[in-house]
């Protein structure tokens, strides 16, 4: 490479680093409160896009409000609320996070949960809900806000004999087995005390507000931090063929292995026969009465529990993508987005974004390729230090050494500024990785086969490093290229 190719290749360095950054930003918590919710002193509107009228919550009828903050935004998000909201009186909740804010109130209890396996506190903070939640009567309003990551960080067994131990060891099974996130969380939901709509139980007179900061995608929302206040409309029949297809029994602990074994293995909460994909809307009376929130849903029986209950999303990977793609074309490039490859093996994926970016490229002077979502990984041995993105960006470096000499980058990173067992959020790969690797003594193949990505990206100045960033909206891959 000519300086001159280097420096250019520092610049798409710098320019997908800005995309990505840019996008985080413009996708503000704080913000997206404002777009979708108001909050007057004695009532909450919801803000109806086409201007046909808000339905509102009028909080004086309420003589207590309970906040259950949990996952990566918890933090953030509770901090939001808490001044929209005036109201303090009769004011209490629970926060449970990775990383503790900084800012904390009086009024709540604070847990640091553990990511990417459940510790002490994800125990601590779920009996500490539903200790709270038992509080909960037909004059209390309960706000829920809900993020990716709280299927780790906060979580309870159903069975109480299984320990922790046990409970980390079920969950570092389901990591490393390859299956989907879907997958995931239909075994974690019947696994759990707190998942599958069971917090939504804990609390069956109260009024429930679900604000949601969605990690998956928008048509699978009940497995968010695998839907604790969400109807389940997925069946012990598919947690057993689940577990066969992945083969986890074996990988289970014996009291995990003997709880999903147990011939009356109980069911999550939801009409089972009610089964359409779980993407909440709001309906307004049509009657000439004070508008109320009101699920998406007619329920029956045990989903009783969920009939005064309102879901409202936030923000979502939509708009990561959307945010990248504005700051794409503001400079100058072609852009087209593809998430066709959510939830597929990291390799494949990264074989068909690849493909798909060098036959549109040659179309265009700059380009750029936008991807959301999440790549799988399947480990059969102990990992070295590294995640999905990394993983990902390593695969498209071995592919991209065949294109030597051509103004070529592929960052992958995720919103929540972690990926994997690293500090790292990602990285970058362009046809100059593995040459470099290997100058500095790396066996590129032999990171990828170990799983052991981070140190490569690391010491070639190539990972994408932003901390935690308080916000989960999924992976961003972005793959550019520019022939000026």
């Amino acid at each position: 490479m000519t300086p001159a190719s280097d420096a250019a290749l520092d610049f798409l360095h710098a320019r997908v680093t800005e995309f990505f950054t840019g996008a985080l930003e413009a996708c503000s918590i704080e913000s997206a409160f404002d777009r979708r919710l108001r909050f007057d002193t004695n009532t909450l509107i919801r803000l109806i896009p086409d201007g046909s009228g808000p339905d509102t919550i009028n909080l004086s009828q309420f003589k207590r409000i309970f906040v259950i903050a949990l996952g990566k935004a918890a933090g953030p998000m509770l901090e939001v609320l808490l001044d929209r909201v005036k109201r303090r009186k009769g004011m209490r909740g629970i926060c449970c996070t990775k990383y503790l804010p900084k800012k904390r109130n009086w009024r709540f209890r604070y847990f640091e949960g553990g990511h990417p396996l459940p510790n002490e506190d994800s125990f601590a903070a779920a009996r500490a809900t539903l200790a709270l939640l038992k509080k909960a009567k037909k004059d209390t309003l309960v706000f829920f806000l809900i993020s990716g990551g709280g299927s780790a960080m906060f979580d309870l067994p159903l069975d109480p004999q299984i320990s922790l131990q046990d409970t980390t060891a079920f969950h570092d099974a389901l990591v490393g087995s390859g299956a989907p996130i879907n997958e995931i969380n239909t075994l974690r939901k019947h696994f759990s005390a707190v998942k599958g709509g069971r917090l939504a139980m804990a609390a069956p007179d109260a009024m429930k507000v679900s604000l949601l900061l969605p990690d998956v995608p928008l048509r699978t929302l009940d497995a968010l931090s695998s839907g604790p206040t969400s109807p389940d409309h997925s069946t012990v029949d598919e947690v057993h063929e689940i577990i066969e297809k992945y083969d986890l029994a074996k990988k289970f602990p014996g009291a995990v292995r003997a709880f999903f074994e147990q011939t009356d293995l109980p069911e999550s909460p939801g009409n089972k026969k009610w089964r359409p994909p779980f993407l909440p809307k709001f309906q307004r009376n049509e009657a000439p009465q004070p508008r109320r929130f009101t699920s998406a849903a007619s329920m029956t029986g045990e989903d009783e529990a969920f009939r005064d209950s309102v879901f409202e999303v936030l923000l979502s990977s939509l708009d990561l993508v959307e945010s990248a793609r504005a700051l794409a074309q503001e400079a100058g490039y072609f852009v087209a987005v593809d998430n066709s490859c959510d939830d597929w093996d990291y390799a494949d994926a990264a074989r068909y974004l690849l493909d798909r970016f060098h036959d549109m490229r040659v179309l265009h002077r700059r380009f750029c390729l936008i991807s959301v979502g999440e790549v799988t990984v399947t480990i059969d041995r102990v990992p070295g230090a590294g995640g999905r993105n990394q993983q990902f960006a390593l695969a498209c470096a071995l592919e991209l050494a065949h294109h030597a000499n051509e103004m070529l980058t592929v960052l992958s990173a995720g919103s929540d500024g972690i990926d994997g067992n690293t500090q790292n959020a990602g990285a970058i790969a362009d046809p100059t990785t593995v040459a470099r690797a290997v100058a500095f003594g790396f066996d590129p193949e032999q990171s990828l086969r170990g799983f052991n990505a981070c140190p490569l990206f690391t010491a070639l100045g190539d990972a994408v490093v932003t901390g935690p960033t308080g916000q989960n909206l999924r992976d961003l891959r972005l793959l550019i290229s520019d022939k000026s």
